[in-house]
């Protein structure tokens, strides 16, 4: 069934806004999955932030134009899947990575970050990227250890302090059992 102007008019859209608020994008070719498949991808997807859309290569040339994934542009032939992460850049490369290993069939074409596409080779990188809770965590724990370090410092004076009147005190009481 053939879609109507205005049909594609709105899937453009659609990808186009997803495009725009995109950190990265993973351009596949799903040829050879089933629809089984394929709705346990579209709903882990969903699960983990990223917008996932097959779409025909024309309208994907047309939505991608204007946003820093046009260098994707050259990847559009065959049949293309398209995975934008929302959330954390790392989300769709993550994902698609971890079903290209249980699929054989998925392929994946490229990607791109911030307007650099990157091959497909380059999907073990960028899937290695923290999410957005383990990067604030890497954050508090470096901006946290130098505040620690300090009071860890500063509690070793007294304790050194504490430490050589024990030792004075124990010196003084093995001398006293010896003299006496």
């Amino acid at each position: 069934m053939a879609l109507r102007l205005e049909d594609k008019q709105a899937i453009v859209a659609e990808v186009n806004e997803a495009a725009s608020k995109a950190l990265s994008a993973v351009v596949s070719d799903y040829r050879g999955l089933t629809v089984e498949q394929m709705t346990v991808m579209r709903a882990k997807a969903r699960e983990s932030g990223v917008y996932l859309r097959v779409i025909r290569n024309t309208l994907a040339r047309r939505a991608i134009e204007g946003t820093e994934y046009e260098c994707l542009k050259e990847m559009l032939v065959g049949p293309t899947m398209f995975a934008f992460s929302q959330e954390d850049p790392g989300s769709a490369a993550r994902l698609l990575k971890d079903y290209a290993k249980e699929f054989e069939k998925l392929e994946i074409k490229a990607l791109s970050i911030g307007g650099k596409l990157l091959g497909p080779g380059d999907i073990d990188r960028v899937a290695k990227l923290p999410t957005r809770d383990e990067a604030l965590a890497l954050l508090m724990a470096v901006m946290q250890a130098p505040v620690t370090k300090l009071a860890r410092t500063l509690n070793e004076v007294p304790g050194k302090l504490v430490r050589t009147l024990a030792a004075v005190r124990d010196q003084k009481a093995a001398a006293g059992e010896q003299a006496g």
